[in-house]
C-alpha cells in the first residue's frame, strides 16, 4: 500500500488490493489508486472531489509506503 499526499492536493491511495468504502449508507467499490481529501472541503467526503482548488488549500507532498506483514 501507498498513501501519497499530494502538493496542495489530496492523498492518493494506491493498493494492489481491492478497496472497500463502508458508511452509514453502505458499501462501494472503489478503485485504485483513490484520492481522499485533506483540504475538507470536498462534498463527497471522503474522497476528493477537487474543492480543494477553489478553496486554494495548501500542503506539502509526503508519502508513506508500506508493505504485507509476513
Amino acid at each position: 500500500m501507498k498513501i501519497k499526499s499530494l502538493p496542495n492536493g489530496p492523498n492518493m491511495l494506491e493498493t494492489e488490493e481491492s478497496l472497500t468504502l463502508k458508511t452509514d449508507a453502505g458499501e462501494k467499490p472503489l478503485k485504485t489508486p483513490c484520492y481522499l481529501c485533506r483540504c475538507g472541503h470536498s462534498k463527497t467526503k471522503p474522497l476528493c472531489d477537487g474543492s480543494h482548488l477553489a478553496a486554494k488549500f495548501e500542503a506539502p507532498a509526503a508519502e508513506i509506503v508500506g508493505g504485507k506483514k509476513t
